[in-house]
């Protein structure tokens, strides 16, 4: 069943392409939040939102009913062995030996079937709530993206009409001015430079700063640059802070899983 962000990534879709476009073939402004939040990530915001849209909740709840009912199996089956009563001598001795041994391991300490099933449905509870917040959480930023100024501006590539002060008009005498040349942020490539690329695909990220003057009316390669940063750093910021709260999660599953094999 779709839920709220199933919906969502689906009308985001054209815009999520066109800002995971601009940042791999432009880049984002120098010292841009976004930075930082792609090196938490290390992925470009459409392929992590697209991560999240793809935890499927249900399916994990759909196990811990099986989990628990699994747990009550074991726990009745280990007080259901009858123990010796009136029998007597070593052989009896014997199978009440074998009898609290099979207890325990059924549904005794920690290392027991029923104990790692127990912690297993209660792992798959946290799981499960862990995965609905993250969802819900990128549907909100998501939602919020797809109406603010930044998305009609990058997705229609027609910057919102504003009176510049008379300071900043150009100097038609002047002619066209050029911005420094670009200044790669740490530890990221510009475009030709041999420095490894903060993503694991290969992606080359370069740093906004431009020269040259845009066709009038049409955005800037800067200013789609700063557009593009600013609709991807709140998403990838929430995608990197839910799975901040899911790594305890993920060793949790690994200790369960080492106890299983010991």
């Amino acid at each position: 069943m779709m839920d709220r962000l199933d919906h969502l990534l689906d009308a985001a879709s054209p815009l999520l392409d066109r800002v995971d476009h601009v940042l791999s073939t432009i880049g984002a402004p120098e010292g841009h939040p976004v930075w930082r939040e792609l090196r938490r990530v290390r992925l470009l915001p459409g392929d992590a939102a697209r991560a999240v849209g793809a935890l499927d909740p249900e399916a994990i709840l759909d196990a811990v009913s099986e989990l628990r009912a699994d747990a009550q199996a074991y726990a009745a089956v280990a007080d259901s062995l009858p123990p010796p009563g009136e029998w007597e001598g070593e052989a009896a001795d014997a199978y009440d030996l074998k009898r609290r041994r099979t207890a325990e391991h059924l549904n005794g300490g920690p290392g027991s079937l029923g104990h790692r099933m127990r912690a297993t449905a209660d792992l798959a509870d946290a799981l499960t709530a862990w995965m609905a917040r993250s969802r819900g959480d990128l549907a909100a930023v998501l939602a919020a993206a797809l109406i603010s100024q930044e998305a009609v501006t990058l997705t229609t590539g027609t910057p919102t009409p504003a009176t510049p002060p008379a300071d900043a008009l150009p100097n038609a005498a002047a002619g066209p001015r050029s911005a420094p040349p670009p200044t790669a942020e740490p530890g990221i490539i510009l475009s030709g430079a041999a420095a490894p690329s903060p993503l694991p695909d290969g992606t080359t990220l370069n740093s906004a700063t431009f020269s040259g003057t845009p066709l009038p009316g049409a955005l800037s390669p800067a200013e789609e640059a700063r557009l593009a940063a600013d609709l991807a750093a709140p998403l990838l910021q929430t995608v990197a802070d839910s799975y901040d709260r899911g790594e305890p999660l993920i060793d949790e599953a690994a200790t369960l899983q080492t106890a299983a094999t010991t």
